[in-house]
């Protein structure tokens, strides 16, 4: 496994590696062990599975707020996305600004989110499927949302946005006094 960085701190794209034979191939998408000496408190306790039917579908962007703030470790198993995280950290050298990373089934990588980011994503194919790992669970009291189409944010999707959800849809823009949340 390799770590490696991002623009945003904290936010980091993980290289797995694969072994293939003629039967097919094996990865290990995490290891207690391997993660210690970034960040030894890291539990998961929820695993969810996503799929987008159509293609040019946007989900997100959303978060968790503080007492149930999680972090996620994110994995596409089928098709293809462009997953996107915007750093919502109050006082973050990088607030506000967002990072994307393109996720493939078949290739050996994921991404890991830290609390006090708001996660979302474009399918680029059909039938695209994630598997998600957070290390908090789901709390609708501590659940957020920010726009797709935020002009704080200003999410540059690499399609035109054909689906979105009517929750994802109505989520307020941040207004000039939004300073982010404390993790």
């Amino acid at each position: 496994m390799k770590l490696l960085p991002t623009p945003l701190p904290g936010l980091q794209v993980v290289e797995t590696e694969s072994v293939g034979d003629a039967r097919g191939r094996f990865e290990r998408l995490f290891c207690e062990q391997q993660w210690a000496p970034l960040r030894d408190d890291l539990r998961f306790v929820q695993v969810n599975l996503s799929t987008t039917s159509r293609r040019g579908t946007v989900r997100g962007m959303h978060y968790q707020r503080a007492p149930a703030a999680e972090a996620k470790l994110i994995r596409c198993v089928r098709g293809h996305v462009w997953d996107v995280a915007v750093d919502l950290r109050a006082g973050s050298p990088t607030f506000l600004r967002w990072h994307a990373i393109d996720l493939r089934g078949d290739e050996p990588r994921e991404v890991f989110i830290p609390e006090g980011f708001a996660h979302g994503f474009q399918a680029l194919s059909d039938d695209a499927q994630l598997l998600y790992f957070h290390t908090a669970a789901w709390t609708p009291a501590c659940e957020g949302g920010v726009r797709h189409d935020d002009p704080r944010i200003a999410i540059d999707w690499p399609l035109p946005v054909t689906e979105i959800s009517d929750r994802d849809r109505t989520h307020s823009l941040l207004d000039a006094e939004f300073a982010g949340w404390a993790t």
